[in-house]
């Protein structure tokens, strides 16, 4: 009889250290953010000519030497198919970043920020699973010569039902940052 007792409460006592040896609070893993140290920007001309390609690398990151910057010129009044390429070429071997981008489409987009009166504008080609925009290619229409800044920005994690985001406008979209790079366009 002392046997079975000691059998129940030995089962008990191992029922009770199981419930409460369960962790609930696990932390949520950590999505580490990659390092961005290049992004092409390719303008594709409708109907056929030259691509023109807008690159910004920074081969050692924030600080330490200066990018490398290639700024576009574009042709005045043209139609464009946009595509946009997000890289890590900090090691031995080039990493594609936009990959990972496309993955994670819900957590990012890509936003065109026009400034300082160039004659641009940019419109969405591709969406995420919920039918919001991500930015990776698209189409962009210029108009009469200017010239002006275009700044390239990847948020992550934006607020896409916030006002204005899903028509590229990243006032309210929150998130942080992965990268901006900016570009002086001239078109011709």
């Amino acid at each position: 009889m002392k046997h079975s007792l000691k059998l129940k409460w030995l089962f008990i006592l191992a029922i009770v250290a199981t419930v409460f040896s369960c962790d609930k609070d696990d932390p949520e893993p950590v999505n580490e953010e990659e390092l961005i140290t290049t992004v092409i920007v390719t303008f594709s001309p409708v109907g056929g000519g030259t691509d023109v390609v807008a690159s910004f690398r920074d081969f050692d990151g924030a600080g330490g030497n200066s990018p490398i910057i290639t700024n576009p010129t574009l042709a005045a009044n043209t139609n464009y198919s946009v595509s946009v390429q997000f890289q890590n070429e900090a090691s031995s071997s080039t990493e594609d970043i936009t990959e990972e981008v496309e993955e994670e489409a819900k957590d990012h987009q890509v936003f065109f920020e026009v400034a300082s009166g160039l004659n641009f504008s940019y419109s969405y080609g591709d969406e995420d699973g919920d039918g919001n925009p991500i930015g990776i290619v698209g189409s962009a229409t210029t108009g009469d010569a200017s010239t002006g800044s275009l700044a390239v920005v990847l948020i992550h994690e934006p607020n896409k039902s916030a006002t204005g985001v899903s028509s590229g406008d990243p006032t309210n979209a929150g998130g942080e940052e992965d990268v901006r790079v900016s570009f002086t366009v001239s078109i011709q």
